[in-house]
């Protein structure tokens, strides 16, 4: 009955050594109000400066959504009174920002694909942060100043799904530019969503509302999925007026829900204009050829893995996700590991022993020695059963793969003497059933094989087995 309609607002917190107007350095986890001067803690009489590093970044990004990249940007003050504001204003960008239009185009599961539009990105500086204990509040202004790029979507995206992938697309997109490191946890990449709803078939834009400062792809679809439902359930009991208005809302991740924050403030209520210690930003020509010299993203390593290694596109899609998954890969084929099974071993048996905090980035186990794993599988050295055994091993223990292989006496016997040798001992204990297996009774194949795998104890080469034993029991 109803559609929802999502925007997303991104905060990217650029990866400059400094701030956005100062020479302070950005910094996470630090002790509080040590990396702040005159300019981010808002003295009298400190003047702004402009980090060039942070245009830089900002034009690799509009490069690579496609977007204009604006000569001529202005910084504007956005007037607002918040405790880690210490200037009572916020130095971003209004009338013109330094990138506009683009766009991003979502990869679903079963071969489809959709556009979603950019309307602009713009940089800013980031606020403090405030601690509240017990009745006490205090300030951290170590983050007053830090550089940010908001990247503002389109309405475009009708459900929670379609929102995280084009999250999930957009922080892929800033790892591969390294632009940031977008850390969720620590807040570098983080989202306000704008949603509301309509009657399916209705191309009106209703009430909007800003859930803030979500940072969990997890949290973020649980809090579009609860917001579309509270406003369905208040136009279906005719309260939708009285319900639904323009606010910005929180998510409690122990609840599940949103709860009212403060009203949604207007452009017109922040009171924008110039800043008038900031001059325009004029880039160069130099400046904007130099930013459209970005890395193989994410699309066109996908189109790429294709051609050169014939792999599914699905699967293509996956590998190149992330930045650190891809050069986990293309590692391993640089290794000499066969790309369709590196790819089950990779996604599948490594990934799938990762627990806690575990990633690709910090796996016990290296790209290099994964390879080796794969190589060991190609060349029949062990079975794929074995090399789960060494997977196991490796995740605990750092020795070399051959080292593992001998170690556990993984490795499997493919001489054809010793697997004759224990071929016609099972024959010979078993005339009956080779009567019976000559006589029609083709499944009893199945039989010889595991006797044959059990008396190896499991290290024969299964396909030098079938092979010997056809030829055996055709004599």
């Amino acid at each position: 009955m109803f559609e929802m309609v999502i925007g997303l607002e991104v905060h990217i917190q650029l990866n400059t050594k400094t701030k956005i107007f100062c020479s302070c350095e950005t910094s996470f986890g630090q002790r509080e109000n040590v990396n702040v001067c005159p300019v981010c803690l808002a003295l009298p009489g400190a003047l702004p400066v402009l980090n060039i590093e942070a245009v830089k970044k900002a034009i690799r990004l509009g490069n690579a959504v496609n977007s204009t990249i604006h000569k001529k940007s202005i910084f504007n003050r956005k007037n607002y009174f918040y405790p880690d504001l210490p200037k009572g204003y916020q130095i971003s960008q209004f009338e013109i920002p330094i990138v506009e239009g683009g766009e991003l185009v979502l990869d679903f599961e079963d071969g489809e694909h959709k556009t979603i539009g950019i309307t602009r990105a713009h940089l800013e500086e980031d606020a403090g942060k405030n601690i509240h204990k017990g009745d006490e509040s205090f300030v951290d202004l170590n983050r007053a100043g830090t550089p940010l790029l908001e990247i503002v979507s389109d309405p475009d995206m009708r459900s929670a799904k379609e929102a995280i992938l084009y999250l999930k697309k957009l922080h892929s997109i800033v790892r591969y530019l390294d632009i940031s490191d977008a850390n969720m946890q620590e807040g570098s990449f983080r989202c306000d969503v704008n949603i509301s709803i309509r009657p399916k078939g209705d191309e009106k834009l209703y009430t909007r509302v800003e859930i803030k400062n979500m940072n969990s792809f997890k949290f973020i679809q649980k809090a579009i999925e609860y917001e579309f439902t509270r406003q369905c359930e208040a136009w279906e009991d005719g309260v939708y007026e009285d319900e639904v208005y323009q606010e910005t809302r929180l998510f409690n991740t122990n609840t599940g829900e949103t709860k009212s924050m403060r009203g949604k403030e207007d452009s017109a209520e922040y009171r924008y204009f110039p800043d008038p210690d900031l001059m325009p930003v004029i880039l160069t020509d130099e400046m904007i050829e130099e930013g459209k010299n970005i890395p193989e993203l994410p699309d066109e390593k996908k189109s790429r893995l294709v051609s050169e290694y014939g792999i599914k596109e699905y699967d293509a899609s996956v590998i190149t996700s992330s930045v650190d998954m891809a050069h986990f890969f293309e590692t391993m084929i640089k290794e000499g590991a066969g790309a369709k099974i590196s790819i089950t071993w990779l996604t599948v048996e490594l990934q799938g022993r990762f627990k806690g905090d575990i990633d690709i980035t910090s796996s016990p186990v290296s790209a290099v020695k994964l390879a080796t794993v794969v190589k060991r599988i190609e060349d029949s050295t062990i079975s794929g059963k074995a090399a789960k055994e060494v997977l196991d091993f490796l995740m605990d223990e750092d020795l070399e793969v051959d080292a593992v292989i001998e170690k556990l006496g993984l490795k499997q016997v493919s001489d054809d003497g010793a697997i004759m040798a224990i071929i016609d001992e099972i024959i010979s204990v078993n005339e009956d059933k080779v009567q019976q297996y000559k006589d029609g009774k083709d499944k009893l194949f199945g039989f010889f094989v595991g006797q044959v795998m059990k008396a190896s104890k499991g290290s024969a080469n299964p396909a030098k087995v079938n092979e010997l034993l056809i030829k055996k029991l055709k004599t």
